[in-house]
């Protein structure tokens, strides 16, 4: 009955949350994701669309990175300024031009009906950028082995058991507890009553990394396997 819960829970189970280092891993021209506002988003498609355009060079620069400072937060498009050739009001791009930014001036050669800019378009949202990420502990007592994982504080334990198994491949065979207490693996580590101390150690000016909570993984008996 367990093993059925489990996989019906993983298998519904679409990534939401990323860290910056996993957008950062993904630093390439056929693989170029990019964060922003919150969001994390999968660029590829746009490069491969626009190859050899040198409109590309500054998306192409920022690959893997947050590039939140390109937009406004309240509008949640692009920085605008007053040109001061035109005196109107156009995006500002001091990173230089880039796709679906239009020229500074009039050009015939330049075409607008690309639909939405990519900066508004979801076909390219992957996922959400976590907002803070926890390192914790998952020690295996069947085997003693244990890893250390960097996770988002968002992610409910399912997520984070997704992120578990390249260490182990069934790890939904196993209960996983926090101080003796079964985890509610619907609910966030914070939900679960497992503290984010962070703060703490800042205030004493102590390393976070000194304290890695641990959960307990204990085998239930059988194989279920992602």
């Amino acid at each position: 009955m367990a093993a059925r819960a489990a996989r019906g829970a993983m298998e519904t189970f679409q990534p939401r949350y990323f860290t910056a280092r996993e957008v950062s891993a993904h630093a390439r021209p056929g693989d170029l994701w990019v964060s922003y506002l919150g969001r994390v988003c999968d660029l590829s498609p746009l490069v491969r669309q626009h190859e050899g355009d040198v409109l590309l060079r500054p998306i192409l620069e920022a690959a893997g990175k947050d590039i939140s400072h390109w937009f406004n937060p309240k509008t949640r498009d692009i920085q605008t300024h007053v040109d001061p050739l035109t005196g109107c009001i156009k995006y500002y791009t001091p990173q230089g031009r880039f796709i679906h930014i239009p020229p500074q001036l009039p050009r015939s050669d330049w075409a607008n009906d690309f639909g939405l800019p990519w900066w508004k378009d979801s076909k390219y949202e992957v996922g959400i950028l976590a907002s803070k990420t926890r390192h914790i502990r998952i020690i295996n007592t069947l085997t003693l082995q244990e890893h250390v994982l960097e996770v988002c504080a968002e992610e409910s334990m399912w997520e984070i058991l997704r992120r578990y198994l390249p260490h182990n491949a069934h790890a939904a065979s196993y209960t996983w507890k926090y101080k003796g207490v079964n985890l509610d693996m619907d609910k966030t580590l914070e939900q679960n009553k497992i503290p984010d101390e962070d703060a703490e150690f800042y205030r004493l000016n102590l390393d976070a990394d000194l304290y890695t909570p641990g959960i307990l993984l204990y085998f239930n008996d059988d194989l279920t396997e992602f």
